[in-house]
């Protein structure tokens, strides 16, 4: 059995901000946020690295995919949907931009998600099994 090589990754975005993006993402996600990394639950959980863009016309969130209303910058999965819905709720009592509300894919998992928005646009999406 070969050995495992990565443990974690992170993504890179980049902001028209930084210390309003860095204060969105304590203040609203719950991260921990350092002069580096923002973090909730480690880096194998929602780890991103936060870059300060030049320019604000240099923040490109993606677009929607071919069949897709929305485009998805990140997905974070979480163990069932029980955690699911109390992220939900924590979310947006605290103000987050829900993109779309908790729905379920019946047809792959099955699969519940949401998603939010950050304050450039980045699109986090959330989504776990049933458990079951």
């Amino acid at each position: 059995m070969k050995k495992r090589q990565i443990h974690s990754s992170l993504k890179v975005l980049v902001v028209s901000d930084i210390e309003r993006a860095k204060n969105y993402y304590s203040e609203v996600l719950g991260c921990e946020v350092t002069d580096w990394w923002v973090l909730r639950d480690g880096f194998t959980g929602l780890a991103i690295k936060l870059l300060e863009a030049r320019d604000p016309k240099d923040v490109k969130p993606n677009p929607p995919a071919k069949g897709m209303e929305h485009g998805i910058d990140l997905y974070c999965y979480v163990e069932n949907w029980q955690a699911l819905d109390e992220l939900y709720r924590e979310f947006k009592a605290k103000g987050a931009k829900i993109v779309f509300e908790p729905w379920v894919d019946e047809n792959n998992g099955p699969w519940k998600e949401f998603a939010l928005t950050d304050l450039d646009g980045y699109c986090i999406a959330f989504r776990g099994t049933d458990g079951n």
